[in-house]
């Protein structure tokens, strides 16, 4: 398959990357950004394009793609809600009103608690954001839903206050993926979900509990 990807320098990103690399059946993976990643590898092309809002002058370079991996986001924390807003509903509608075709699978990481009709900004915008998506004619969307992510393979989180959270948790983050399999997931198991779901199907909402079964079944069907 060939992959489109956007936000791949971000935490989640990172390890969707990593997995759409290591697959047999992926063939390309194009990932979009204001600059390089500074990764090489051979199924790696990267689209560079400034303006987050308007992508329809790389539009020839983001069709053919079978899957739209959407991982671009950032934290509501010290933002206005309009600058939210860009970022997360106008950058993501922005991308899909340009790749939208019937034969492409687009998934958008979106977040444990989103809601259209809440009173959180970020929620609010993020589930307003998962309708736009919904109603847009794709083969399929799936709105993947985490709530706690464990960075794996060396992957770190650009935001600070993550960064610091996730150091005073790891000896615990383990246990808690046994614990609360409905709240925790990682880096790698969203990445194999997401792959897992562009060949098979999920749900159109995607919890951590889906994420963390669909992992497993790529898992177990990589080495049958």
């Amino acid at each position: 398959m060939k992959v489109l990807l956007f936000g791949a320098s971000g935490m989640v990103g990172q390890g969707v990357l990593r997995e759409c690399l290591h697959a047999a059946d992926v063939e390309r993976v194009t990932v979009v950004g204001r600059s390089s990643i500074g990764v090489t590898d051979a199924k790696l092309v990267e689209v560079i394009h400034q303006g987050f809002t308007d992508f329809t002058p790389v539009a020839a370079q983001l069709a053919g793609h079978d899957a739209c991996l959407f991982c671009l986001g950032v934290s509501s924390s010290g933002m206005t809600e309009a600058d939210y807003k860009r970022v997360t509903y106008d950058y993501t509608l922005a991308a899909a009103k340009v790749v939208v075709a019937p034969a492409l699978v687009f998934i958008y990481v979106s977040g444990a608690g989103t809601n259209a009709t809440g009173r959180s900004m970020w929620a609010r915008i993020k589930g307003e954001t998962e309708n736009a998506l919904l109603a847009m004619p794709f083969k399929a969307a799936y709105m993947f839903r985490p709530a706690g992510i464990q960075p794996m393979h060396g992957i770190k989180s650009k935001t600070r206050s993550y960064r610091i959270s996730y150091m005073i948790a790891w000896p615990l983050l383990p246990l808690l993926r046994v614990l609360l399999p409905s709240a925790m997931t990682t880096t790698e198991r969203v990445g194999l979900a997401m792959l897992n779901a562009v060949r098979a199907g999920a749900p159109s909402i995607v919890t951590s509990r889906d994420i963390n079964r669909l992992a497993k079944v790529a898992l177990v069907t990589a080495g049958s």
